[in-house]
């Protein structure tokens, strides 16, 4: 398969999302449920008020020069499919493939069904549900999501603003309510100040990257994006610069009002600090801005993820049928729905955990290969992007190296279940080969 295999053609998706919108898909699918669990391992590692918000400033610096190197890709490659067609143009058209297999098969179908089961057990807070009701809910907000985003973009776009809306107005309000009214803790000058090892420190930060996870997914949907070379690198800075201003705000917000042990030991630190502030009906407030802010996300993530499983149909690297575009509601209701039907199948069974922890930390890989792609590409004549990360080659490299340690630790933590994670994506390469060939041999 030769690289005009994947020469841009005309697509028959309408552009409905504006900036606006852009930029509450990229805050929606961040501001997930992790601000909500996340910190209290972030702590576990730097145990000082100093050494948190640091650590969050450091993994919201090292999103946005990953969100820089999309931009860059973004404006050159302004067609849908993303992190695909930035790997296909630069290092070919097999690497890509490998990209949309893992994601379908585990990192973006096993995410979608891990955020719907945090929504299904918030929602338990309020309707108690038993493990069969908690799958159930979970797959029915899969599946009404995916009927509004079935119906267009534009109506799926809406719903995103709205909920990004609410969240970012939630948080906002978390953090001036609590440090308005929360009791402050005395955190002894020492103890504020501590030091923090190195190694603590990167792993600190390798947590806090983790939940900044889907600030690329934005650029899948650049057939429907309104000018995608100018507005998807605008969203994706103004994105991440809300997002990490967010999660420092949280975080200095839940150390306001709880000492650093109570951080570290909580598995609801939103909930706890919320307490702290209005008494025992700060948990169910808690509860109902967790529903809000992961069907946000679970929204979001259904939205990006068939525009890459479109665009490889439409590069022949799967079944055609799967590039259909609905004829009324311009969208690509096929992968829409196979979307749908393979994470609540994930749902239904449970191994979407075993996917998830086994897998999740490949898309850093590929990351890292996304950023070094920038090299040959500006050697290439006719690459001519409309906006250009700042620093390069230095920053790109950077990226890269940051991406290509985070991945390491993970194999070295878990090296067993990284093997068969790296295996899980290996198996896309004879898959590979083998449609490959049947495209050369078809008439």
């Amino acid at each position: 398969m030769t690289r005009e295999t994947l020469a841009p053609d005309p697509r028959p998706l309408t552009p409905a999302i504006g900036i606006v919108p852009a930029v509450g898909m990229v805050v929606g699918i961040i501001l997930g449920a992790s601000i909500f669990v996340q910190p209290s391992a972030i702590t576990a590692h730097v145990p000082s008020a100093l050494g948190v918000l640091s650590a969050w400033l450091a993994a919201g610096l090292l999103t946005l020069v990953g969100a820089l190197v999309a931009a860059e890709l973004a404006s050159a490659f302004p067609r849908s499919g993303g992190v695909y067609v930035f790997l296909s143009e630069a290092w070919g058209p097999g690497l890509g493939f490998l990209w949309g297999w893992a994601m379908f098969w585990s990192m973006h179908s096993g995410i979608l069904a891990a955020i719907a089961m945090v929504f299904a057990r918030y929602v338990s807070f309020f309707v108690p549900l038993g493990t069969a009701g908690l799958r159930a809910v979970a797959i029915a907000a899969v599946l009404a999501l995916s009927a509004v985003n079935y119906l267009g973009v534009r109506e799926g776009s809406r719903v995103q603003t709205t909920l990004t809306a609410f969240k970012v107005l939630a948080i906002v309000g978390i953090v001036a309510v609590t440090f308005g009214l929360g009791p402050r803790v005395a955190v002894p000058a020492a103890a504020a100040m501590a030091p923090v090892s190195a190694s603590s420190f990167i792993l600190a930060v390798g947590a806090g990257v983790f939940a900044f996870g889907g600030w690329h997914m934005v650029t899948y949907a650049s057939d429907e994006t309104v000018f995608p070379e100018r507005t998807i690198p605008r969203a994706l800075v103004i994105g991440v610069l809300i997002v990490t201003a967010c999660y420092i705000g949280m975080n200095a917000a839940y150390l306001h009002v709880l000492p650093i042990p109570a951080v570290i030991a909580s598995r609801g630190v939103v909930a706890d600090a919320a307490n702290a502030v209005l008494g025992s009906g700060g948990a169910t407030l808690a509860a109902a801005i967790v529903v809000v802010s992961t069907l946000g996300a679970l929204n979001g993530i259904i939205l990006a993820g068939p525009r890459v499983y479109y665009a490889m149909a439409q590069d022949g690297l799967i079944f055609k049928w799967m590039g259909g575009v609905h004829p009324r509601f311009r969208t690509p209701n096929r992968a829409i729905a196979l979307q749908a039907l393979w994470t609540s199948a994930l749902i239904a069974t449970g191994t979407y955990e075993t996917l998830v922890s086994r897998v999740v930390y490949t898309e850093w890989i590929f990351f890292a290969l996304m950023a070094l792609a920038l090299i040959p590409l500006h050697r290439r004549s006719g690459y001519a992007p409309r906006f250009r990360v700042p620093g390069s080659p230095v920053t790109p490299l950077l990226f890269a190296a940051a991406a290509l340690a985070i991945a390491i630790g993970q194999i070295a933590a878990a090296p067993r279940e990284s093997a068969i994670g790296l295996l899980l994506v290996a198996v896309g390469i004879p898959v590979y080969i083998i449609r490959s060939r049947r495209q050369i041999s078809s008439p």
